[in-house]
């Protein structure tokens, strides 16, 4: 999917971030929305980045269910800014 908010998408090693074009507009609705598809991300400025420990046992469905909560509060932050 795209959106004409997201600046970037990259990974490196096991970090992941998504860099918005500008800063996150409420970062408690975005944490919220994060928060209710189960993942615990902070977003920091126009970065919402991910850096699972790395004794954490992390497989495919984990990684679907944090990705899948970034995607979704990408789509409503692109909505509260509409």
């Amino acid at each position: 999917e795209t959106s004409n908010i997201v600046k970037d998408v990259r990974i490196l090693g096991a970090i992941g971030v998504c860099e918005l074009k500008e800063p996150v507009s409420d970062m408690t609705k975005v944490q919220d929305d994060l928060i209710s598809n189960g993942v615990w991300l902070r977003p920091f400025g126009k970065l919402l980045y991910t850096m699972p420990p790395f004794n954490a046992p992390i497989g495919k469905e984990e990684v679907n269910v944090i990705t899948n909560a970034v995607l979704e509060a990408v789509k409503h932050e692109q909505n509260r800014r509409q």
